[in-house]
């Protein structure tokens, strides 16, 4: 099976979850990890596991100043950037359609921009690679309208289209565009959910599932099969979704406040 070998990789939300599965895969590997989060304790425990292969970048993606200080520190840990795969990411839902904006901001300053910036600080040193890659993770949520998940799912549908354009942008240039959408994982994250979660993976399956989609060269890496086509059946059939799966999930059924 390929596999990723011999390549200096940067991973932002590698303090848990996918990321920190995939910083300590990809170290087992050979690789040069610079693994990047908030949480400068999570980062520390990292680095001990691979100490010879995982270097730390404390960051907060969503901040535009500090990515901007984190990609100065970055380009004096290395020259070059093999890959990048951005895992930084949060989740709020919205109940009974408060409307948040505060909270919307929030999820998309971790989830939308913090790939911005992610990709704007690294651009330089993937430049010197010869064949770059820049991931990032969205969520299978994106491809059909979920209750609840108002901020959370836009968010990560309009990463998907930042990618795309990205992609198509860089259709003369080597650059090589993939988008990671997961299913459920068993992460911090999910530990709060207060619903059933079918066919959920743990962080080492999904690590092991975006590894073999990039060393493969794919575009779109899909997971789990078993929600990842009937969500893509659906958002084909967007009618069928609205009139027969949305009315059995959604909470509300009132527009007056709770």
């Amino acid at each position: 099976m390929t596999t990723i070998r011999d390549k200096t990789i940067w991973i932002t939300g590698a303090s848990s979850g996918i990321g920190r599965a995939l910083a300590l895969k990809l170290a087992e590997q050979h690789n040069f990890v610079i693994a990047s989060s908030r949480g400068r304790e999570a980062l520390a425990e990292l680095q001990r596991a691979s100490p010879q292969r995982i270097r730390i970048l404390e960051c907060d993606v969503g901040d535009d100043a500090g990515m901007s200080a984190a990609g100065a520190r970055l380009a004096e840990m290395t020259d070059q950037l093999d890959m990048v795969i951005a895992c930084a990411g949060t989740c709020e839902y919205d109940d009974d359609l408060k409307l948040d904006t505060a909270s919307y901001r929030r999820v998309f300053d971790a989830n939308f921009f913090g790939v911005v910036n992610t990709l704007r600080e690294a651009l330089p040193l993937l430049a010197n690679s010869r064949a770059p890659i820049f991931a990032a993770t969205g969520s299978l949520s994106s491809v059909v309208g979920m209750p609840r998940a108002e901020a959370y799912g836009a968010s990560k549908a309009a990463l998907g289209y930042f990618l795309d354009a990205v992609r198509a942008d860089c259709s003369h240039l080597r650059l090589h565009i993939a988008h990671i959408r997961p299913g459920f994982i068993d992460t911090p994250l999910t530990e709060r959910n207060d619903f059933s979660m079918p066919f959920m993976l743990t962080a080492e399956q999904a690590a092991e599932r975006v590894e073999r989609g990039l060393a493969r060269g794919q575009h779109i890496i899909d997971f789990p099969r078993r929600l990842s086509w009937p969500l893509r059946f659906f958002g084909f059939f967007r009618l069928l979704w609205f009139r027969y799966c949305a009315p059995r999930i959604t909470r509300i059924h009132s527009l007056r406040k709770h």
